[in-house]
């Protein structure tokens, strides 16, 4: 598996554990209030930052836009004790305290919180990363990802929310809402149109995709996040339409800081910045994880104007602005980064996110739940032991603070009224052969069975031995942590050391499995040499032994920093891994095979097929055992060719620690299956939306986004393919009916409500997750439906329940250079997949915004919006002036976002300026992006072009105050409204 941080060269700030967190000097809140008015907590959070930002020199701005000194997290920057600035502290990730931290929950895969469908459970997940990063010391959680599965070969599809965007903006609002509420901010990731791993750090991976794409499939979820508050936004590796996505500013001052109403910060993922003056005007506010092109570079880069200083404040101010809305300046963080975060409620809320993500695809002949007659289970596939596949890799890896094996939560759930037996099948993902026997293990010294351990604080094995124990066998992962008090992580050695004795004569094949230096030693001689530091690897040896007569056994290890893993595996003579499955398979009631699939951050999988070892133990198992029940666990879809000669299929996911007991409550009944496919699952690779080289992973430098809004289930329902399994797919032990919709008028602001009657109509209580669907008029050119709205809808058998959803008013429209409706009627459809639809109705958008006409009030200055004496002239300069219900105070708002006065004249950006002090004007309308503008709910008026705000210039009131193009700052002369 691989190591943690997706840039090696920085997995050294790991090893930096112990730093102390700066603590401020304690004073009454009166007298800090008086003598830095910032911390005045009457004021607003802009407000404070102004006041802030007002006091500092510019070095001590510019500081707070880069990685500053080391300080035990994986991204630093300074605090400033003049000004009592706390440093922040950003850490990976959206799993869990990531980068190899230990004391932490290794939670469900996020691909699993999805599949819950459940927003409350996923705010209660969000809860527990906040409050494990809180105490871990972190104020910047690197999480959630909100990126589209665009793909299934995406490697980092496990840690997103999903192929649609309307469901992985709920989830992703649910987590941030936990995380925030626990004390760090989120940083909602990776912004924006990142969906694949190859070429990420390249120019190849410039992604080329429509203005209609980008705004209804790969930014909604992040407008979600915004509008539920997240104080930061994480920019991606990837290009897009030519700039990379760090220093796009259409991107990010258009869409993100302009048209969302986006006040937070942007931060650069690790190594995404790749300019000083373009990243500063287009919008990055925070470079991570140095100062490589905001340090000296951006000080010489202001002091010469080519970055203004109104450039400079912005950036500055958005991230004091978070700060203060997010508490840092009023509440003492007292987290350690050694600190044990990992509580028994953070493992209930593990479990039960395992529990409810699990997908029962099939269940044939009630095969599921183990009933009275299920007295023997065979536990079959390297998946279910010492291999379980828990997570994903990368920057989402957590180190688990103890992981429960599908095999030992069964086990421990049969109690003696099920015999529950483990056979490997074969060797693991990472090569390693099936552990030996603990009673065949004797230690050189200590008590029982295993081996001892000898630990060495250096990594020579050089004397003294600071701590020894006997362990029951050799496989361990340390993540660049200490494995016992007294060594330190990244610089230790160990030494296990006993006797072995042979059960049977012949030669034995032992594997040693380690990503650093180790080696193994049997009855003297050297059977296995990787003494060098490697990446992780499995070799092999073989010597021959004599049934009865112990031999002496040594494993030699060290650590060269950063994770690490150590596994002791052998072969029996005449052992056939494959062969002693199927006999296991053949004397069981019920057969359990597990199937894995590895996703990480860092490359993309070549296919969806499971090994191919892995698919020919599933099949034979089927042919000596009817009830084979297989569970998956990967990052996203893959094919099964098997599926039609098994009775049982479960998408297990990557479930994080709890996996044992989570899927041990569902296989024995205690629990439910109520979990629904986030992604499609199709028949072959063949079957997916970017099928061609051009779309996946790219052609000559770039990645073609030809697909356009048909990603997903819109694809396969657009072509009318059918998948194996769809979008929201999921079986459960009962049974649901659906039934009595209703759809309503729609109301003020364009929603619609819609009400249906769901019933369990089957013999055990059970939870559906019913979902809405709106297939808008063909002229819109949308696929024939889309995810609307969807609710959980727990049930006891015979139970109804009547569920009430208002679908907004985004629902209904289509991204045409503004959001659009189309004319005729929309069609509603409820039921429990995509495919499954069991009621239909529909709807006629007659209220759809059109133009409004008005004046444009200030609501610092009571004036309006002017066109100086009535002049038509082209270049003339808009104004503050008395309210007159004069036609030169009258704008039309289009729906191409046009400010329109006179019917031919436009509200214009002079030149098409976009930096602070651009004067507005009038100008022939001409469909430019200077020209366009949004009013926000907040009352600022704001340039697409640009991204900066309407402003009556210097808090101006009286008539002639010019208008001008200014940054964003909350002030009231930024505020208007139509009147």
């Amino acid at each position: 598996m691989p190591k943690k941080r997706h840039v090696p060269r920085w997995m050294a700030v790991v090893a930096a554990i112990g730093l102390a967190v700066l603590s401020l000097p304690a004073q009454s809140p009166v007298a800090e209030a008086a003598q830095n008015p910032w911390m005045n907590t009457g004021l607003t959070p802009a407000q404070r930052a102004d006041s802030l930002l007002s006091a500092m020199t510019q070095a001590e701005k510019l500081t707070m836009l880069h990685g500053g000194a080391s300080c035990g997290y994986v991204g630093c920057v300074d605090g400033n004790s003049r000004l009592g600035i706390p440093p922040l502290h950003l850490q990976d990730g959206p799993v869990g305290v990531g980068d190899g931290l230990s004391g932490v929950t290794q939670l469900a895969s996020p691909v699993s919180g999805a599949a819950t469908w459940d927003t409350a459970l996923m705010q209660k997940y969000g809860e527990v990363l906040g409050a494990e990063q809180w105490g871990k010391g972190v104020n910047i959680e690197l999480g959630p990802t909100v990126n589209i599965v665009r793909d299934p070969r995406w490697g980092r599809a496990f840690e997103s929310f999903g192929e649609d965007p309307y469901l992985a903006g709920q989830i992703g609002v649910a987590d941030i809402r936990g995380i925030q509420s626990q004390g760090p901010m989120a940083q909602v990731k990776h912004y924006a149109a990142y969906n694949q791993e190859t070429n990420r750090f390249g120019l190849e991976d410039n992604v080329i995709v429509s203005d209609r794409a980008t705004r209804e499939i790969y930014t909604p979820a992040f407008e979600a996040a915004v509008k539920g508050g997240v104080d930061s936004v994480m920019c991606s590796y990837n290009l897009i339409n030519g700039p990379h996505a760090c220093e796009n500013g259409p991107m990010q001052n258009g869409i993100l800081k302009g048209d969302m109403g986006f006040t937070g910060f942007i931060t650069a993922d690790w190594g995404a910045t790749h300019s000083t003056v373009a990243s500063a005007n287009n919008g990055l506010d925070m470079e991570m994880p140095d100062s490589r092109y905001y340090g000296s570079a951006l000080t010489t880069a202001v002091n010469n104007g080519q970055v203004s200083q109104a450039t400079l404040n912005d950036h500055t101010r958005r991230i004091l602005t978070s700060m203060f809305r997010q508490g840092l300046f009023d509440r003492t963080q007292n987290g350690n980064i050694n600190a044990v975060v990992t509580t028994a409620e953070h493992l209930t809320t593990a479990k039960q996110v395992a529990i409810q993500g699990s997908v029962l695809l099939k269940n044939a002949n009630n095969v599921l739940p183990f009933t009275g007659n299920t007295h023997t289970v065979a536990v079959l596939g390297s998946g279910g032991g010492a291999g379980a596949m828990t997570q994903g890799g990368g920057s989402a890896g957590v180190t688990a603070s103890g992981i429960v094996t599908p095999y030992q939560g069964l086990k421990a759930r049969g109690g003696s009224a099920v015999n529950v037996t483990y056979a490997q099948g074969g060797t693991r993902s990472d090569g390693a052969l099936p552990p030996i026997d603990t009673s065949l293990l004797t230690p050189s010294s200590g008590s029982g069975h295993g081996l001892t351990a000898d630990y060495f604080n250096n990594q020579t094995l050089s004397l003294p031995v600071v701590a020894s124990r006997v362990e029951p066998t050799v496989d361990s992962a340390w993540n660049g942590g200490a494995p016992v008090q007294g060594t330190s992580g990244g610089s230790w050695s160990g030494r296990w050391s006993g006797k072995v004795t042979p059960p049977t004569t012949g030669t034995y094949t032992f594997s040693l499995t380690s990503d650093d230096g180790s080696r193994l030693f049997v009855n003297g001689q050297q059977i296995i040499d990787q003494w060098q530091p490697q990446a992780s690897t499995t070799r092999t040896g073989t010597i021959a032994l004599t049934a009865g007569q112990p031999v002496s056994i040594q494993v030699d290890y060290y650590q060269a920093g950063g994770a690490s893993n150590l596994t002791l595996g052998w072969l029996q003579p005449g052992q056939n891994l494959h062969d002693q499955a199927i006999t296991a398979a053949r004397s069981a009631d019920v057969a359990v095979v597990f199937a894995n699939k590895f996703e990480s951050e860092g490359s993309d999988i070549g296919d969806i097929n499971l090994p191919a070892d892995q698919n020919k133990l599933i099949s034979d198992v089927a042919a000596v055992n009817p009830n084979t029940v297989v569970v998956v666990n990967s990052g996203s879809a893959v094919t099964m060719p098997w599926a039609n000669s098994v009775r049982g299929i479960v998408e297990a996911w990557y479930p994080g620690q709890e996996y044992g007991n989570a899927l041990a409550s569902l296989l024995f009944g205690d629990s439910n299956f109520s979990g629904k496919l986030p992604v499609t699952f199709p028949k072959s690779l063949a079957d997916v939306p970017a099928s061609t080289p051009a779309q996946f992973p790219g052609q000559n430098n770039t990645v073609q986004y030809s697909e356009g809004i048909n990603v997903g289930y819109r694809w396969y329902d657009k072509q009318n393919i059918a998948p194996a399994y769809p979008f929201g797919y999921g079986l459960s032990y009962t049974t649901f009916g659906y039934g009595n919709l209703t759809v309503g008028s729609p109301d003020g602001s364009g929603g619609v409500a819609v009400s249906f009657d769901v019933t369990n109509t089957g013999s055990k209580a059970g939870s559906e997750i019913a979902q809405v669907y709106v297939g808008q008029p063909s002229s819109s050119g949308e696929p024939p439906h889309n995810l609307r709205g969807f609710q959980r809808v727990t049930l006891n058998p015979g139970a109804t329940q009547r569920v009430n959803l208002t679908l907004d008013a985004r629902s209904f429209q289509f991204w045409n250079g503004s959001w659009t409706t189309a004319a005729g009627p929309q069609a509603i459809s409820v039921g429990s997949s995509s495919r499954d639809l069991r009621l239909n109705g529909s709807v006629t958008i007659t209220n759809t915004p059109a133009t409004q006409t008005g004046p444009i009030k200030g609501a610092e200055s009571g004036r309006c919006v002017d066109v100086p004496n009535s002049s038509q002239a082209d270049s003339t300069v808009v104004t503050l002036w008395d309210c007159n219900n004069g036609t030169n105070q009258s704008w039309t708002l289009t729906a191409d976002q046009e400010l329109k006065v006179y019917g031919t004249k436009c509200l214009d950006a002079a030149a098409g300026g976009t930096a602070d002090g651009t004067a507005v004007q009038i100008y022939d309308c001409n469909n430019t992006a200077a020209q366009k503008w949004t009013l926000r709910a907040d009352g600022t008026v704001v340039g697409t072009g640009s991204g900066k705000c309407l402003d009556a210039k210097a808090r101006g009131t009286a008539n002639s105050t010019p208008i001008q193009l200014w940054t964003c700052n909350d002030l009231p002369n930024q505020k208007w409204s139509r009147s």
